[in-house]
């Protein structure tokens, strides 16, 4: 799905959707839930990565 049909379908702009996908901006959990939907996947899921990563006493 590309980052203009992704954002149409959950109700913000583009930007706000590179935001997120370059970790500029961090999503309210309400926009994580329907971007989560939108792709078919738990919200957690789209995060776990970052999570993941933050593991590492960074931060």
């Amino acid at each position: 799905m590309s980052q203009e049909a992704l954002a149409r379908e959950v109700g913000v702009s583009r930007q706000t959707i590179v935001n997120v996908e370059k970790g500029l901006s961090e999503p309210k959990v309400l926009l994580a839930i329907a971007i989560g939907v939108a792709l078919g996947v738990a919200a957690e899921e789209l995060f776990r990565r970052k999570v993941v990563s933050n593991e590492s006493g960074y931060e």
